[in-house]
């Protein structure tokens, strides 16, 4: 017997859709340098892919330099063309078995770009969070047709998933507008 929405699995997708968000924005590209900027890079290592971070270490000595120094020697190569052919737009220059890559100051064109990619993921946060609440309140509806809860219940249930998907809403807008923010600084 249902007794209604399961509020700690919905807060768990709530945080899950808003967790992928901050992930989706940390790959964009602000105009400061950052070590998450890499996260999506795989390297082929050792006959199989496997993230920058297991064959190398990332670090940002200078706002405007990132800094790979790679553990085995015979693997600079390899994450040298990982990075060239990430479509991240970098070229790293290679001193020995450190990888340093400059970036260029954004342009307002790029800018835009990148808010706009933004507002993309946002949107794909939200939709992620009203699918959450659709399948609660589908729960919902299914557990009072089945008499497993009463009238008022369901409508206090419903209230408090409206509630909660408001929100994580809200926090993904506030993400939005940080980010937009950051990127749109000179």
């Amino acid at each position: 017997m249902s007794n209604g929405a399961d509020f700690q699995d919905i807060q768990r997708r709530m945080e899950g859709a808003i967790n992928a968000f901050r992930n989706d924005l940390a790959s964009l590209r602000t105009g400061r340098a950052s070590s998450n900027l890499l996260d999506p890079i795989q390297v082929q290592a050792y006959g199989s892919a496997m993230p920058l971070n297991q064959v190398a270490t990332v670090s940002v000595p200078e706002p405007r330099m990132i800094s790979v120094s790679v553990w085995d020697k015979s693997m600079v190569n390899a994450v040298d063309r990982a990075i060239r052919e990430s479509n991240l737009g970098f070229n790293p220059i290679m001193d020995g078995t450190t990888l340093r890559i400059p970036l260029p100051e954004l342009n307002e064109q790029r800018r835009k770009e990148l808010a706009k990619i933004a507002h993309t993921y946002a949107e794909n946060a939200r939709v992620a969070v009203r699918h959450v609440r659709r399948d609660a309140m589908d729960a919902l509806k299914k557990a009072e047709k089945d008499g497993d809860v009463g009238q008022d219940d369901v409508r206090a249930q419903s209230e408090r998933v409206q509630k909660m998907t408001d929100e994580t809403i809200t926090s993904v807008d506030g993400l939005l507008a940080e980010k937009q923010a950051e990127i749109m600084q000179v």
